[in-house]
């Protein structure tokens, strides 16, 4: 009997932990890029198209639902995808967010009145926040944190691409087309979306080994609700600080909350563990994300709305104004990417970004549409560059300052608190910057001889085309009724900064783990193993080929 040499043994696909070459990494990487792309474009293009469509729709005075029910919906489910992805893994959820996300677009884009528009906006955000926290979390477990700079400064950079080219496009669609197409759009983007993270993501999948903290999700969704609805009753004209039915979501919120932390404490695998706050580090970037959430998402809602109104300019114009500030945002965000991952330092950025973009916001505060266009792009200029050196920033600080199996719950809660700060802004804001221009268009048409109703009516229904088509001694009046409600009410915003920038100071330094979520949690071999190993595999299949012979082959 002839003997035979052995054939060499090594790992699997299926055998045990994945192994997470550089090779896997880019693939599963560009996976995450397109969902990520697709849930970005999305805000951007509706920020442009928002005068348009709320006008054909008759919702100006309703306006800041559009947003506000996008990011209730998006903060509710962050803390759900980013726990159910630390016990289930996120692979199949990722691709349940793309799903999600693309047939609410089909819905909106057929939405026939505001209010059935606005429930499909909010059904998009189940599946945007899916593809925000899952995105995030994903990297973490595939990269270590001091290399995951240099993956997150792409992934701004997909956001400043992102808010170039959805007011281009948004602006283009209104202009060219009809405002649905800002909607029709998210249809072959999530389909491509889809099918490249079907093939690409392949990551471990897992079953729960802890009873799942139900009634701690029913907890944060009830106080999430309470919240937006708090802040949204309180500064409706209709209702105000003084109704029973605000201060009725204000007690719904208090009595929400209590319960949550309750129930956290005593749930066995709680969808917001409380230890993660015992960590300074992960407070503090968590706070900076809440304050900046306020400040930020806020600003960034309304100024589209702000240049084609108050500055004159068509849709697609104030979509090119908006390049400036996406500049900024790309370029810091990569820029301090790498600057982190060669250096492991990550404390300068936060601090200069905050205090960029507070002293932007005091400059805004002093737009009026006699304000020269070349001014106000250097405005958005910073404001981006500010933003840039923060965002992915505080993530990757709150990633590394917990457990790796906790990344997921980390990752959503850090996000889960900017976006509950966003809520917070635009619908604060968004309900000063509404009743402001309410009544101040309301007074332009009634001093140019309109009826009560007929400038109720002229007001629910004023648009950018409608505004051109005005006298132009009223259309001057409208122009300066938005410039007066929306420029000075930036000064609200300015005090959230201040506390952005203190808190910053503030922030610990402390060394990057140089091991891949994945890894720690022995899901998956990584780094110079990991590439051993593969070789090892296609040595071994060779070997067992050439062994068959070349009939077999």
């Amino acid at each position: 009997m002839t003997a035979t040499s052995p054939t060499p043994t090594v790992p699997s696909a299926g055998d045990g932990p994945m192994l997470l070459t550089q090779r896997r990494i880019w693939i599963i990487f560009a996976a995450l890029i397109s969902g990520m792309l697709l849930a970005s474009l999305d805000q951007t293009i509706v920020s442009t198209a928002m005068p348009t469509l709320v006008g054909e729709l008759g919702g100006v005075e309703h306006q800041v639902w559009v947003t506000s029910a996008y990011i209730l919906a998006t903060t509710i489910v962050m803390p759900i995808y980013g726990k159910f992805g630390d016990v289930l893994g996120r692979r199949n959820l990722f691709l349940l967010a793309i799903a999600i996300f693309t047939l609410a677009s089909i819905g909106c884009a057929f939405a026939g009145d505001f209010w059935t528009f606005v429930v499909f906006r909010a059904a998009q955000g189940l599946g945007g926040g899916g593809l925000m926290i899952l995105s995030q979390a994903i990297i973490a477990d595939i990269v270590p944190a001091s290399e995951r700079g240099k993956y997150l400064g792409p992934l701004g950079a997909i956001f400043g691409l992102s808010a170039v080219a959805g007011p281009l496009l948004g602006g283009f669609f209104v202009d060219h087309m009809t405002w649905q197409w800002a909607f029709y759009i998210n249809i072959p983007i999530g389909i491509a979306a889809f099918l490249v993270a079907f093939f690409a993501l392949q990551l471990p999948s897992k079953k729960p080994t802890k009873r799942i903290d139900w009634l701690g999700v029913v907890f944060l969704s009830a106080a999430t609700t309470c919240l937006i609805l708090f802040t949204d009753f309180g500064g409706d004209a209709e209702f105000g600080w003084n109704s029973l039915a605000t201060w009725a979501w204000g007690l719904g919120l208090v009595v929400s909350v209590g319960l949550f932390i309750l129930t956290e404490a005593r749930a066995e695998d709680p969808v917001m563990p409380l230890s993660m706050f015992r960590s300074p580090v992960f407070v503090n970037a968590t706070a900076i994300g809440l304050t900046l959430g306020i400040a930020m998402f806020a600003a960034i809602a309304f100024v589209p709305t702000f240049l084609q109104m108050s500055s004159g300019t068509s849709a697609a114009a104030s979509g090119l104004l908006m390049l400036p500030m996406m500049v900024g945002v790309m370029g810091t965000s990569i820029a301090s990417g790498l600057i982190i991952t060669k250096t492991g330092r990550y404390k300068l950025f936060p601090i200069a970004g905050t205090l960029t973009t507070a002293l932007t916001m005091v400059v805004m505060t002093t737009l009026t549409a006699q304000t020269p266009i070349w001014l106000i792009c250097v405005y958005l200029f910073f404001f981006g560059a500010g933003l840039g050196l923060i965002m992915q920033v505080v993530v990757l600080v709150a990633q590394n300052a917990v457990p790796a199996a906790d990344v997921g719950a980390a990752t959503s809660t850090n996000n889960y608190f900017r976006e509950a700060g966003a809520a917070l802004g635009i619908a604060v804001f968004g309900s000063l910057f509404t009743t402001r221009l309410t009544e101040n268009l309301t007074a332009v048409f009634t001093s140019a001889g309109a009826s009560a109703d007929q400038a109720a009516q002229a007001t629910a229904t004023i648009d950018p085309a409608v505004l051109n088509e005005l006298p132009d001694q009223i259309r001057d009046q409208v122009v300066t009724a938005y410039a007066d409600a929306l420029a000075p009410v930036f000064w609200y915003l300015v005090p959230f900064l201040a506390v952005a920038f203190v808190l910053a100071l503030f922030m610990k330094q402390i060394p990057l783990s140089d091991v891949a979520g994945l890894v720690a949690r022995g899901e998956a071999i990584g780094g110079e193993e990991a590439e051993r190993l593969e070789a090892a595999q296609r040595a071994a299949h060779r070997t067992a080929s050439d062994a068959e012979g070349p009939d077999a082959r």
